[in-house]
């Protein structure tokens, strides 16, 4: 097997974690092509700039954190066309980073990375003396580029749900959630097939003596979902130190969506329990409704007129509906990763999830739901699960 060969078809050694498999790629291109600089430049999350992430030659240029703009300059060619790019005169006219001219380049190669259909970055070689690279030579940088873009697209994911996880779970209260004359119980499961995505859940007090109970869903998954649905909590906490009416607090926040998250969309449910803890105002933003027991009586889906998500219309109209907290009832919230199964409609799901909800402790219900929801199976879906109940007194 040829140099050529080996740069093209390198497997991971058992031994390397994903960065040193990346080193080791670039070192093959290097020797392969008798290049002296080898650097992969990485599509941001914005899809705007190219940020230079490893290099062999140019290590500058990742400890500089140079980032180029896609769609100008030799790099941002190279992503903007999708096509390879070679230049046999590197000067101020032709490349925008500047390291290029400095280390004395004379002749560059560049392709795209691409995964899946899905651009990741650029790929760029560099010689310093003047050379044009052949045919075979650039079908040989496009095989190397698709061994590195399968190696960074796994290094991404591991880094991507590792962060989300983490970045979700610390945004959540903490799972015991003490409010004085309420019984609170949680569950979150990131999902294991499509990703962790943005659900959330908060419960908190507010100085008026009211208790803000709320659930939502970013639509999306992996960190921009989770990173939305931070913003979305913290901006919610804030409008509902403003106002004590649910929908005045989500037209707040869908404003800020709007505004803020451009191409974002996340529905919720957010409730207002009044002092006293008799009644319930809650608004609905394209969420599913809550399910509800009394003692004795079969579970029921709550009858309240959804509004649109947010995101989805900025400025229209949003409902509020007062339900009364029943001594003994037990009310339940959750995401629709809960309920949706490719494998059987909607509304079986929902009668599934009606029958094992019952009116009782509000642990008790939420380890009911999770078993007959869930069971042993990884959730494909992220999963957000609140019971809420007054207790009867006595």
């Amino acid at each position: 097997m040829t140099s050529h060969d080996r740069a093209a078809t390198v497997e991971p050694p058992p031994h390397l974690d994903v960065e040193e498999l990346v080193q080791a790629q670039l070192g093959d291109i290097r020797d392969a092509l008798r290049v002296d600089t080898v650097t992969v430049l990485l599509l941001d999350p914005y899809g705007r700039e190219l940020v230079a992430t490893a290099s062999l030659g140019l290590e500058e240029e990742v400890a500089q954190g140079v980032r180029l703009p896609v769609g100008k300059g030799f790099a941002g060619r190279v992503a903007g066309t999708r096509a390879p790019v070679q230049l046999t005169k590197v000067d101020a006219k032709s490349v925008l980073n500047p390291l290029l001219i400095n280390r004395g380049i004379r002749s560059i190669l560049g392709v795209p990375m691409i995964y899946a259909g899905q651009l990741l970055g650029v790929l760029h070689v560099g010689s310093l003396r003047p050379r044009r690279f052949t045919a075979g030579e650039i079908r040989l940088l496009q095989a190397s580029a698709e061994g590195v873009a399968r190696a960074i697209r796994t290094q991404l994911a591991q880094l991507d749900r590792a962060t989300t996880v983490a970045l979700q779970r610390s945004l959540l209260p903490a799972r015991h959630i003490d409010m004085a004359g309420l019984e609170v119980a949680t569950r979150y499961v990131p999902g294991a097939r499509e990703g962790v995505g943005g659900d959330w859940y908060d419960v908190f007090s507010l100085p008026s003596g009211h208790v803000g109970v709320v659930i939502g869903d970013v639509a999306g998954h992996g960190l921009r979902a989770a990173v939305v649905m931070g913003r979305i909590r913290s901006a919610l906490r804030a409008y509902a130190l403003e106002s004590d009416d649910p929908a005045d607090v989500l037209s707040r926040l869908d404003r800020k969506v709007g505004v803020f998250e451009p191409g974002a969309m996340a529905t919720a449910v957010y409730a207002v329990i009044q002092p006293g803890l008799a009644t319930m105002r809650l608004s609905v933003a394209g969420h599913p409704p809550p399910i509800v027991a009394e003692p004795g009586q079969p579970a029921r889906v709550m009858e309240v007129r959804p509004d649109l998500p947010l995101g989805v219309r900025m400025g229209s109209p949003r409902r509020s509906s007062d339900v009364p907290l029943v001594p003994g009832e037990i009310m339940l919230f959750y995401t629709d990763g809960l309920i949706e199964r490719r494998t059987q409609p909607l509304s079986h799901s929902v009668s599934r999830l009606r029958t094992a909800v019952s009116a009782g402790p509000a642990e008790a219900v939420c380890a009911a739901v999770m078993a007959a929801m869930i069971g042993d199976e990884q959730a494909v879906d992220d999963v957000a699960v609140l019971a809420l109940s007054r207790p009867q007194s006595g």
